[in-house]
């Protein structure tokens, strides 16, 4: 199996060992699960609110190349923070034959899945939308 990491961090206040530590962590469940990493997308200081991130629409444009079979995050809310986006991009890499897999939440392939998966999504939607109310 063929993949590719994306990995992102929201703004200038964060530090570039947010990425490292993505990657290494993505890296090790590729290595876990006898997956090989072809490269990386990375997008700094960009919130995942929206879809404007370069790297994230190269990664979604390569996928119809069939390069890849799955794409790892870290975390699902490294992917999107808002679920209509998340639904949408998934739909789109999986017309590819790409999958999205997160290397830090367990979610099984069966139906239990697919409610974790939407939860978690709900969940990064709605932690943004709260930090936004705060700051």
């Amino acid at each position: 199996m063929k993949a590719v990491i994306y990995a992102r961090y929201s703004d200038h206040t964060q530090r570039e060992e947010s990425i490292e530590g993505q990657l290494r962590e993505c890296q090790e469940y590729a290595d876990r699960n006898g997956i090989t990493v072809l490269g990386n997308y990375i997008d700094r200081a960009l919130s995942a609110k929206t879809d404007n991130r370069p790297e994230f629409q190269r990664m979604v444009e390569d996928s119809a190349k069939g390069l890849f079979d799955v794409v790892i995050v870290w975390k699902l809310d490294r992917f999107a923070r808002d679920r209509y986006d998340s639904a949408h991009y998934k739909r789109l890499l999986r017309k590819n034959g790409v999958k999205v897999i997160s290397a830090k939440e367990n979610i099984s392939e069966g139906p239990e899945g697919i409610i974790l998966e939407s939860m978690l999504e709900g969940y990064a939607e709605y932690y943004s939308a709260e930090l936004s109310e705060k700051i």
